[in-house]
């Protein structure tokens, strides 16, 4: 069957563009101009992956993937940003809800592809482990990519997981930003080194009970990140 994928976009020039190069690689492509026409849709049958605009006329891309984060169906769902917005701060700003990568228009028709295919690879990969890790406070579960901290489910996405858990099997391994995407994006990656310091800080956000004084997510300063050793980990009390 053909993986779907919805494309949210009001340039009708832009969806012709995509849409013959996407249906020329066997893909189902669904365009809609208007953000709500696009979110009933997922609601009622979800995709293998979204192309999401961000200036719509009648909502802020960056909502629409605010509400796919919050819909327990659809916060899965991959989202690539295809948008004139090309600023840093645009750019970290998507990342940060949830997005998976992000394009900037005037765009090649066969990078944004190379992009979707290498999302998609990654999201069919399997958890490197089938088995739970426990470490300090956190329970890691390699068979749902589910992650329990302090005895509370914490919602992540897939990249988020992958991150953590390859930290986490490494305990106190120095790895710069380069080897982390290297690691967890693989060779697949479209993404700049500035995309882990912006996974780092949301997974601190989740799983660290004081994100400005993390105990698990440590920052090595001009090397990079290390997850923290047994020791430094020990939650209080159990020592």
């Amino acid at each position: 069957m053909a993986q779907r994928i919805v494309m949210i976009e009001d340039e009708p020039d832009i969806v012709q563009l995509v849409r013959y190069g996407f249906e020329k690689e066997g893909f189902q492509l669904e365009s809609f101009t208007r953000a709500h026409e696009g979110l009933e849709s997922l609601k009622k049958k979800t995709a293998d992956l979204v192309l999401l605009d961000i200036l719509l006329p009648d909502m802020n891309g960056l909502e629409i993937c605010k509400r796919m984060r919050a819909d327990d169906r659809l916060k899965n769902v991959p989202v690539i940003f295809l948008t004139a917005k090309g600023e840093e701060i645009d750019r970290v700003l998507g990342l940060e809800l949830g997005a998976d990568d992000y394009v900037v228009k005037p765009f090649s028709p066969r990078e944004l592809l190379a992009r979707v295919k290498a999302v998609l690879r990654r999201r069919e990969r399997p958890a490197e482990q089938a088995e739970v890790i426990e470490f300090g406070d956190i329970l890691l579960d390699c068979r749902t990519q589910s992650i329990t901290v302090r005895g509370s489910a914490v919602d992540v996405s897939t990249l988020e997981f992958k991150l953590l858990h390859f930290l986490a099997t490494h305990p106190g391994r120095i790895f710069s930003r380069d080897m982390l995407l290297d690691q967890v994006w693989g060779q697949d990656r479209f993404v700049t080194p500035r995309t882990i310091d912006v996974h780092i800080r949301r997974l601190r956000e989740k799983v660290e009970a004081f994100p400005n004084e993390p105990r698990y997510l440590l920052t090595v300063r001009g090397a990079g990140y290390r997850f923290a050793d047994r020791a430094e980990a020990v939650p209080a009390g159990k020592n």
